[in-house]
């Protein structure tokens, strides 16, 4: 069947792990607190309040308890929606003071306007909340690169492990899984894709990754150090 969407990670796959985790995470926790203080009334804030005090028990006006939780899931690198929620928020503040700017690395925002112009639609699917992925691609280093992409997915389609979550993409892109390739740097979530029908490939980049293309090879996925080494036209 013909390859017809192409749905990608971002940390190791289209941006640099070293970004999210030296440059947006120290980000959103150093602003976490004063962030909080100054939007406690914005409907999106008094949300993720809410939802910290239901899942710990603290009161969703106490903002330093509330904070105190978030740093901690923080610090557990938890895949919580309403931390990856306000995490989005802080981070929007910080692109939009132009603080910010999104890395991205030079073979991905070729590859991806390569097939965008190609006609196959570009989705992202990542931990960070849509908003996140947004903003970064909004504002990356290559400049405004959201025009190539016709959908984002986040943790509310399912963690990024589990088969349902990928079934559930292609149930929403009316797709069947064997027209979609899926690109990341993990490869549990490329196992969980190819479990959901559909087509794989690992990114090992040497600044990002454990791996070698060597030891990549002993996967059952296609293994690439750069999008634009990878062969679309000949995918298994």
């Amino acid at each position: 069947m013909r390859l017809k969407a192409v749905v990608t990670d971002i940390e190791g796959t289209t941006s640099s792990i070293r970004f999210v985790h030296d440059v947006l995470f120290p980000y959103a926790r150093q602003a976490l607190r004063s962030y909080l203080k100054a939007h406690e009334t914005l409907a999106d804030v008094q949300a993720v309040c809410t939802a910290v005090a239901e899942e710990t028990g603290v009161a969703p006006d106490d903002l330093d308890a509330v904070a105190d939780a978030l740093e901690r899931f923080m610090h557990e690198d938890r895949k919580w929606t309403p931390l990856k929620t306000l995490q989005g928020l802080i981070w929007a503040q910080g692109y939009a003071e132009g603080v910010l700017k999104g890395h991205i690395y030079e073979d991905a925002s070729t590859a991806l306007q390569r097939w965008h112009e190609s006609g196959l639609a570009l989705y992202v699917y990542s931990s960070g909340s849509v908003a996140a992925q947004q903003l970064l691609f909004r504002h990356s280093e290559a400049g405004d690169l959201t025009a190539l992409f016709s959908g984002y997915f986040d943790t509310r389609v399912g963690a990024k492990r589990e088969v349902g979550s990928y079934q559930t993409i292609a149930a929403t892109l009316e797709l069947p899984g064997e027209a979609i390739l899926f690109l990341s740097d993990i490869v549990e979530e490329l196992d969980a894709a190819r479990a959901a029908g559909f087509r794989t490939a690992l990114l090992v980049r040497p600044e990002d990754s454990p791996l070698t293309l060597t030891r990549a090879a002993e996967t059952t996925h296609l293994a690439v150090a750069r999008l634009t080494d990878l062969p679309l036209e000949r995918l298994p």
